[in-house]
């Protein structure tokens, strides 16, 4: 009974011994491990901060109002494109500025309408994709930092095993090695986030510059219909 009672305090001591916390196994990666890791936790700040920022703006510039272009049709039919040009202006939106734009052209040939929309629907769609590009840099960058992280680990590992003649202790070698290997997982963690992001982001972005498009045609064949 005594002996079967110390052995499960052994074995107790001997889990606690390999257990090891996350904050620990970042720590325990040397100077060069704790500097990868560092640096993929400022590309996480940096993706998770564009992701939410770029999110709220396209999500503001996703809003339209299902009047509008009946509004701008009454106003544009009458006349009034002053009126016309002041709603677009209340809107705020990315189909309002461009409907904008047609509306300023009135009178011009419709290929120079066109022109001006498109030209106007360019600048809308880089200012939705602002800083979006970023994410899928880091999407690509961080799995690769994480993974340089290894490979330094794994040669100072390697290195500490030739200069002690075959000698080190294999425990200390192990505990390296994965050591190393978290700056993979950590990489890994921040590439999938930003991959995600970012093609989150592209999706929402399609949703309004498909907005833009029907707005253009809806508004280019305002302007072909018979007076």
């Amino acid at each position: 009974m005594l002996n079967s009672l110390l052995q499960e305090v052994a074995s107790d001591e001997v889990s606690q011994e390999k257990t090891l916390s996350i904050i620990d196994l970042l720590i325990s990666g040397g100077i060069a491990g704790m500097i990868v890791i560092g640096i993929l936790f400022v590309l996480l700040f940096v993706a998770v901060y564009i992701y939410f920022e770029r999110l709220f703006a396209i999500k503001a510039a996703s809003k339209y109002d299902e009047g509008f272009m009946g509004n701008i049709k009454a106003y544009v039919s009458s006349g009034k494109t002053d009126e016309a040009k002041s709603l677009c202006r209340e809107t705020a939106t990315p189909v309002s500025r461009l409907t904008e734009k047609g509306i300023s052209r009135i009178g011009s040939p419709l290929e120079d309408i066109n022109t001006a929309i498109e030209n106007a629907g360019r600048l809308e769609v880089y200012k939705l994709e602002k800083n979006v590009s970023i994410l899928a840099t880091v999407a690509g960058a961080a799995p690769m930092i994480g993974f340089l992280g290894t490979v330094i680990g794994m040669v100072l590992a390697f290195h500490q095993l030739a200069t002690s003649s075959g000698q080190a202790d294999m425990g200390n070698l192990a505990e390296g090695i994965y050591t190393a290997m978290t700056t993979t997982v950590a990489g890994l963690i921040v590439g999938i986030i930003a991959y995600i992001g970012y093609n989150h982001l592209v999706v929402k972005t399609d949703k309004v510059v498909h907005q833009m498009e029907a707005t253009a045609v809806d508004f280019l064949d305002l302007l072909n219909e018979p007076v």
